[in-house]
């Protein structure tokens, strides 16, 4: 169990083709993803004309320090790799990503990114027929359904195994592939999770979850993948669309500009760091505050905090300092030890809140234990009042598409009434950011285009909750 409570996405892709710099580009470009997983990372590529797998526990830094030194010595021009944050599947080196397996004598290697409702009802019909499952990850299910495709029809097109294969798919997920000469990219008809492609202007691609990845490498923003489309770049590096799927509607995940893509990134066309801002300037419209000082909660609440100081005119300043050298909680599992944890990572700088009236920012809030221990320091070093003020609606559903919000009943939103919260956790007062406000925030895209089922229990996907494992306890470094 994670402590901090943050809710965590699943997972960061990053793939790269047809460049001579390919393993010290997806090193970086998945470096820069690391926020999206820290439990594993993993890397796939084609070395001495083999495909060959590396993985392991840790960060990816940990990881890539640890790959064989032969594939140093080797011109690496095709790879796919993978950070992995547990939300379906037990967290182990089995279920790290890349998965390499043989696939009617061709070697295929997958990596995955969201979470498959009907996994369950798939693996045990799979079962029923005699496959015999590897890991207990939901990303094993596509091999699989692509081996008996090609079984079925007795060919040996793998690209259209595949097409079959992803229109059993009910739910969020981006995909890479790649065998020896191919890189494939795969996004789901609905588009919950980032999925882009750029290049190095040189016939070379890198496709990563987030933006951010190009920066880093150098690589030129392309395309989104579209919801739909799966993309496959050859043995010459030609990219090549096909459309598996139409798409009903779009049902990008909000909750990536909320809380989990970088600020530096693009996310489903908005720059992160603008939508953040705009959040924080909305919010003090909505829910304006006497106070003397906007003090975010780092590193969730910053940018909104940013928008919000300058909207309403209040000094913004820093009343937490973060430690950076505090282990990640979610390794302790004494309950005593890791709140002890979660006090040091963030402590209050008396300095800067003695005797002032503080508006407290954050990104959001899931069971309230964190936003509790946090307001109680502050009084603690003698903040005359504390405001909070919440850059989203009240979290009131799980998510079944790839974040780790827990059961509705574990949702603080749900378990104390609104009008009660305030007493709940210490604050004068309390305010969300109204679901209308936030989604006038984003600009490529309309409204609509957004899955809110977090907030509204409007899924997009109507999950079988019978064919569904228990939500996972939320891992938000929780406000």
């Amino acid at each position: 169990m994670n402590s901090t409570e943050k809710p965590r996405e699943y997972c960061g892709l990053c793939g790269v083709t047809g460049s001579e710099s390919a393993l010290e580009q997806l090193h970086l470009g998945l470096h820069a993803l690391q926020h999206r997983g820290q439990e594993a990372a993993g890397i796939m590529a084609v070395v001495e004309g083999r495909c060959r797998l590396h993985r392991g526990i840790g960060l990816v830094d940990d990881v890539f320090r640890k790959i064989p030194e032969s594939w140093r010595n080797e011109s690496l021009s095709r790879g796919i790799a993978h950070v992995r944050y547990s939300t379906a599947g037990s967290s182990s080196v089995t279920n790290a990503q890349p998965l390499m397996v043989d696939v009617a004598g061709e070697v295929v290697g997958i990596a995955h990114n969201g979470t498959i409702c009907n996994a369950q009802s798939l693996r045990r019909e799979l079962q029923n027929e005699g496959a015999i499952f590897q890991t207990s990850s939901d990303t094993e299910l596509v091999v699989h359904l692509m081996a008996r495709s090609l079984m079925k029809r007795h060919k040996g097109d793998l690209w259209e195994a595949l097409e079959e294969a992803l229109q059993q798919l009910r739910g969020a997920y981006c995909f890479l592939l790649m065998t020896r000469d191919h890189v494939v990219a795969v996004r789901d008809p609905h588009g919950f999770r980032p999925l882009a492609v750029a290049d190095f202007c040189d016939g070379s691609y890198m496709i990563a979850s987030e933006t951010i990845s190009f920066d880093v490498t150098g690589a030129k923003y392309v395309r989104e993948v579209e919801p739909g489309e799966m993309i496959v770049w050859g043995p010459n590096s030609r990219m090549e669309s096909r459309m598996f799927a139409e798409s009903p509607r779009r049902a990008h995940c909000i909750f990536e500009h909320v809380y989990f893509a970088r600020p530096g990134s693009y996310v489903f066309g908005d720059s992160v760091y603008e939508v953040r801002k705009a959040m924080g300037r909305r919010l003090a419209e909505e829910a304006p505050v006497d106070a003397d000082l906007i003090v975010p909660v780092p590193d969730s609440g910053m940018f909104a905090g940013l928008g919000y100081a300058e909207a309403s005119g209040i000094p913004f300043d820093m009343g937490f300092t973060r430690n950076h050298y505090v282990g990640r909680t979610f390794i302790d599992p004494g309950l005593v030890s890791r709140r002890g944890l979660v006090t040091r990572k963030l402590q209050p700088i008396a300095e800067a809140v003695r005797g002032k009236r503080i508006c407290l920012i954050e990104d959001s809030i899931v069971r309230g234990s964190t936003s509790r221990a946090r307001i109680h320091t502050l009084r603690e070093v003698g903040a005359q009042e504390v405001h909070m003020r919440v850059s989203c609606p009240p979290h009131r559903y799980g998510c079944y598409f790839g974040i780790d919000f827990p059961e509705k009943d574990a949702l603080l939103a749900n378990k104390v009434p609104l009008d009660d919260l305030c007493a709940s956790l210490r604050l004068d007062s309390l305010a969300y950011l109204s679901k209308e406000g936030m989604l006038s925030c984003v600009s490529k895209y309309n409204p609509e285009d957004y899955c809110c089922a977090c907030f509204d229990g409007q899924y997009p996907v109507e999950p079988d909750v019978r064919d569904q494992p228990p939500l996972p306890v939320s891992r938000k470094d929780e406000g």
